[in-house]
């Protein structure tokens, strides 16, 4: 095929960045829109993708991956200030994130309804959650006619998933934050079954290879233990939820080993994290083997014996940071603002205390600063105090390294492949490295990596698969064996099927379909049962289609030579029907499978309008050669008597004005009048090859008798049939 469609793809956010990932797929006039967060580092509209770079009411779907801020806080902004809501955009997410979500937003709008810089209200967030249709993993979702998607595990966090996108036969796999190593409670991960055409992946951490798990569990715990043994206090920033579940089951399994701890409290400074322990509760059938099983036993792996959470009364964190050595993971795991915050300010001059950064760090933040381990500290009130705080980082943040990335993008083996979600350096880096290594094997692939509001067209090749269904899929072909069948499209996907099974697997019968296609030629069929009851189809009058069975038509007419004519015509159109282009477009037309009657394109008008659409288009092409035509249609009563000489007057008519002159054309017997003889012969010139054009086939020729007996005054009701448009029934 010759069709070669664009797919445009455009960063809103998370292009050359970490942070408000918003990914816009546009294809084939459809819109999808991949997450919708906020920037960590900066607040406000300034926080925000950039969203006016969209007309939101063209979105069809709308696709959170998981429930992080950086991928979700953005949505009620969009649904409730933007047009979103004119069009039939919907949103979608999994069961999981949108339990979380909920608690996340509350949390998100009270720490900024305090500020300028709030976005939105309570009342918006309310109405958002609304409108968020929740879905299941492995569910496939068809949004509307020519787009579909399923969710598949990500790992990363309770309820994240990947969606693969299907937009008319284009597959596009977007993987969101994904995690391709099973850690305590998710599962890693899924590859999908499927190859798509493109592959939108996370490139946060570049070319950098992170170390294993147990070796990083074993790293964590022995500084934990280390910093508690010189009497400090352990500060571990984290988001209330994902990791922070992740650093509680192994410190929960390391105090449990270690009698020495018992004493020593462990404390997640998070109200939101404790609501959301419930989630987490509820949905444990969605994790891993191993919390399942655990779960199966009665033994709730959430349930901790040696973490509680802090009661955040009134100057909660000094009483902590001046009570005995202990461990607290707060939020937010950036450090803007909140308890991590206010604790590290607490802990800072003391050198015996130890912050522990467990998570990937944005740079813009106090997290990322902190890293490169500065000698002194601004707090939130400005003064400056001295950092005496140990700072160490080891990662728990469910993202890919480079050795799992790059496996799991060849392991995809997509044709475009677009790298998103990661800093421009790292980003640039894993770009070369998967550059050479499809090099080095001589394999076309296309690695991306657009920055925001770049735009980014890729075309791809119009070749098309057929699945064969039906009758024609009994028997397996082999290599180089020729399958012949009707082509069925339906949003840009093709069916291959016998004829025969045209009404079991498209609700069309043989005969609608043969109508349809000689309407297309003649113009208007009869359509009615012959005298032994047999299913008739009179062509121009003369020609008589009958379905005599099952798989059989037979053609039956009056002998003549143009007669002969029409019925060689209807034989050659019947037979090439199956091999007709125009049989596929018939069956994309959006049906409920009651099929009464496709109309034709091409195919006269319902007998009711058919006499008014004739002169609407007649008068249109007499305008075309003379300029204004106009319609005259007098008010005759019944009682008025014309007087001589005045009948075409008292016709409707059409009335051409040519300079001086005039010209009348009855709209009862089509004959012109006019004084002037020169403009009346071109005007029947005209009127001539108007007739001539406006007309079909059928209703330039006529011959026989009606299909059916009593049809016989067909003939009367038509000659009356122009007369309705002195009723007002004329061309507007």
């Amino acid at each position: 095929m010759a069709d070669t469609p664009t797919l445009s793809v455009t960063m809103l956010g998370a292009g050359q960045e970490v942070g408000r990932s918003c990914c816009v797929l546009q294809y084939r006039g459809r819109t999808i829109v991949c997450d919708a967060g906020v920037h960590p580092a900066y607040s406000g509209m300034a926080s925000l993708p950039f969203i006016d770079e969209l007309d939101w009411s063209t979105v069809d779907a709308l696709l959170i991956t998981h429930f992080h801020l950086d991928h979700a806080a953005a949505l009620t902004y969009i649904t409730e200030k933007t047009n979103f809501r004119d069009g039939k955009g919907k949103v979608y997410m999994t069961h999981p994130t949108k339990a979380v979500h909920k608690f996340m937003m509350q949390d998100y709008v009270r720490m900024g309804s305090s500020t300028s810089d709030a976005l939105f209200s309570p009342l918006d967030m309310t109405m958002s959650l609304a409108s968020i249709i929740p879905v299941s993993a492995h569910q496939l979702i068809t949004v509307c006619p020519g787009v579909s998607f399923t969710p598949y595990h990500a790992g990363h966090v309770l309820g994240a998933c990947m969606f693969l996108i299907d937009i008319y036969g284009l597959k596009i796999l977007y993987t969101g934050d994904y995690s391709r190593e099973e850690d305590r409670h998710l599962v890693k991960a899924e590859l999908p079954p499927i190859k798509p055409d493109v592959l939108i992946v996370e490139s946060t951490f570049g070319v950098h290879t992170l170390e294993g798990r147990e070796e990083k569990e074993a790293r964590f715990t022995t500084l934990v233990h280390s910093i508690i043994r010189r009497n400090g206090h352990v500060l571990l920033p984290t988001f209330a939820l994902g990791r922070a579940q992740e650093l509680m089951l192994i410190l929960e399994d390391y105090w449990k080993k270690h009698p020495d701890l018992h004493n020593v409290p462990i404390y997640y400074a998070s109200s939101l994290a404790k609501k959301c322990m419930a989630v987490y509760q509820t949905y444990i059938h969605t994790m891993n083997s191993n919390i399942r099983s655990r779960f199966a036993k009665r033994d709730n792996p959430f349930v901790f014996k040696h973490i509680s959470n802090v009661p955040q009364t009134r100057g909660w964190e000094k009483k902590i940071a001046e009570g005995p050595p202990c461990v607290v993971l707060a939020s937010p795991g950036f450090m803007q603002i909140g308890p991590s915050r206010e604790l590290f300010e607490l802990w800072c001059p003391d050198s015996r205390n130890g912050l522990i950064i467990t998570g990937y760090s944005i740079e813009g933040t106090p997290a990322r600063d902190l890293m490169s381990e500065p000698e002194e500290f601004v707090t939130l009130k400005g003064a400056t105090i001295p950092r005496k705080i140990s700072v160490d980082e080891i990662s728990f943040s469910a993202h890919v390294d480079y050795s799992q990335n790059s496996e799991f993008i060849e392991q995809v083996k997509a044709q475009h492949v677009i790298l998103v979600h990661g800093e421009q350096a790292a980003m640039g880096r894993l770009r070369s490295a998967m550059t050479s290594r499809y090099k080095e094997r001589d394999e076309d692939v296309k690695i991306h990596s657009p920055r925001n509001l770049e735009t980014l067209n890729l075309s791809f090749r119009g070749e098309r698969v057929a699945k064969a269904i039906g009758t024609l899929a009994d028997k397996t072909p082999k290599a180089n064996d020729v399958i012949s069948g009707l082509l069925v499209a339906k949003d840009y996907s093709y069916t291959l099927l016998d004829p025969r099974d045209l009404r079991d697997f498209a609700g069309l019968s043989t005969l609608v379909l043969v109508r349809w296609h000689l309407e297309g030629m003649y113009g208007n069929v009869e359509e009615g049962l012959d005298k032994d009851g047999v299913p008739t189809m009179r062509v121009m009058g003369a020609i008589d289609v009958k379905h005599t069975s099952e798989h059989e038509l037979t053609l039956e007419w009056e002998s003549s030579s143009s007669n002969d004519m029409i019925a060689d015509s209807t034989l050659a159109l019947i037979t090439g029907i199956d091999t007709s282009p125009a049989s596929v477009k018939l069956t994309t037309n959006a049906h409920s499978h009651e099929h009464t009657h496709h109309v034709h394109p091409h195919a006269d008008p319902e007998e009711d309008n058919a006499s008014v659409v004739r002169i609407q288009r007649i008068a249109m092409f007499l305008e075309a050669h003379f300029g204004e035509v106009e319609l005259h249609m007098p008010e005759t009563s019944e009682e008025e008597e014309p007087e001589q000489g005045e009948d075409h007057e008292r016709e409707p008519s059409l009335l051409v004005q040519l300079d001086e002159a005039q010209a009348r054309i009855s709209l009862i017997t089509l004959t012109v009048t006019s004084a002037n003889d020169a403009l009346k012969k071109r005007v029947e010139a005209v009127l001539d090859m108007a007739v001539t054009t406006a007309s079909s086939l059928s209703q330039s020729f006529a011959a026989g008798v009606p299909v059916m007996a009593e049809e016989a005054g067909l003939a009367k009701e038509k000659t009356a049939e122009l007369e309705a448009i002195a009723e007002g029934n004329g061309p507007e």
